[in-house]
């Protein structure tokens, strides 16, 4: 029990500093990504290990939802594209595994992040690199400064704990806070709660272009079409 005990305290250590140092940071970038991903752009988010799932839970809540019901929006986890994971690596190397797939994927404006516990992956590092060169907004979330990983980024969060556990766990924390942020700022909060699904489905129907209305026109992302 004692490792139990240890093992909670320092997850309250680093959830301390996050709310301390960190919820700014976590609803700035909600608000980009309000600016970003309705009109046409694109996360694109990897990591490694554990923070391949952390990054890849992300994209699920973007595509999917969070809480409440609203449009499906665009975020690629590129860690599970399988078939291109194992040509790059098998072709070009370990290193250009996400690089390769940002400068595919990646328009300029949209926004690539990055989730790493020790912030020094090779693969990681080239594809903060790559992304930054084509013009997309390169967001880090790390352990303990100083990191590679945060000086080759835009932005970093950084967890400033010992214990790569309580980094994840916090990092998971933090990935929840960002989708209530962007929930709210792109005006989702609560707005579909009270009503029947049948309704939001006809919604989302004459949204669509369907029974009721016209297809509304998406703007374009800079270099890419929508």
């Amino acid at each position: 029990m004692r490792a139990a005990h240890e093992h909670c305290r320092v997850l309250q250590d680093a959830l301390g500093g996050l709310r301390a140092h960190g919820l700014d940071r976590i609803a700035a970038w909600g608000h980009h990504l309000a600016a970003v991903l309705p009109f046409g752009g694109r996360l694109l988010a990897a990591g490694n290990g554990g923070s391949a799932a952390q990054a890849q839970h992300l994209t699920a809540e973007l595509v999917g939802r969070y809480r409440e019901e609203r449009p499906a929006y665009s975020a690629l986890a590129l860690h599970a594209e399988t078939s291109s994971v194992t040509a790059i690596g098998n072709d070009y190397g370990f290193q250009e595994l996400f690089a390769r797939q940002v400068a595919a994927h990646g328009r300029p404006g949209d926004v690539l992040l990055l989730m790493s516990t020790s912030g020094r992956s090779p693969n990681l590092l080239g594809a903060a690199e790559q992304g930054r060169s084509a013009g997309l907004r390169v967001w880090a979330m790390t352990g303990p400064l100083p990191n590679p990983l945060a000086a080759r980024s835009d932005e970093t969060l950084a967890i400033d704990s010992p214990s790569t556990a309580a980094v994840q766990e916090t990092h998971l924390v933090a990935l929840h806070i960002l989708c209530e942020a962007f929930d709210a700022a792109a005006g989702h909060t609560g707005l579909d709660r009270a009503r029947p699904r049948a309704a939001r489905t006809a919604g989302r129907t004459r949204a669509n272009g369907g029974p009721g209305g016209p297809r509304p026109v998406r703007a374009t992302r800079p270099g890419g079409t929508s």
